[in-house]
């Protein structure tokens, strides 16, 4: 499948994740990744973990933000970098960032949400 993220369900969710609604853009990107196998499942995955992560956090549920970005972040690993369009190191050294705030409880204040695109 071509990921093309400038139409269609893919770039939905993308407008939906920058915009901050998380559970739409959750949406969008599941009707993908029913369509899809292999790596290319993988990665979907792991960016909807990470929108239900962060949909999570805005609902005030730490524990279930971090659970998810550690799930998302275990589909990310074995993923190269590029893929499928999405800068996936870059991707993972953010969710690695959110991470280390998380558990070492600091302030979430001003730390960005991980560029998809």
């Amino acid at each position: 499948m071509n990921f093309d993220w400038s139409q269609g369900p893919l770039a939905e969710g993308l407008r939906c994740y920058r915009s901050q609604r998380f559970w739409h853009a959750h949406e969008h990107w599941e009707a993908v990744w029913l369509q899809v196998e292999g790596q290319e499942k993988m990665l979907l995955q792991a960016l909807i973990q990470t929108t239900a992560a962060f949909h999570h956090l805005q609902r005030g549920n730490l524990i279930g933000t971090a659970s998810l970005l550690r799930a998302a972040l275990k589909r990310l690993e074995p993923l190269p970098d590029p893929f499928c369009g999405i800068a996936v190191d870059g991707l993972r050294k953010s969710l690695c960032m959110w991470l280390k705030v998380l558990e070492e409880r600091t302030s979430l204040e001003g730390i960005p949400f991980p560029h998809i695109g």
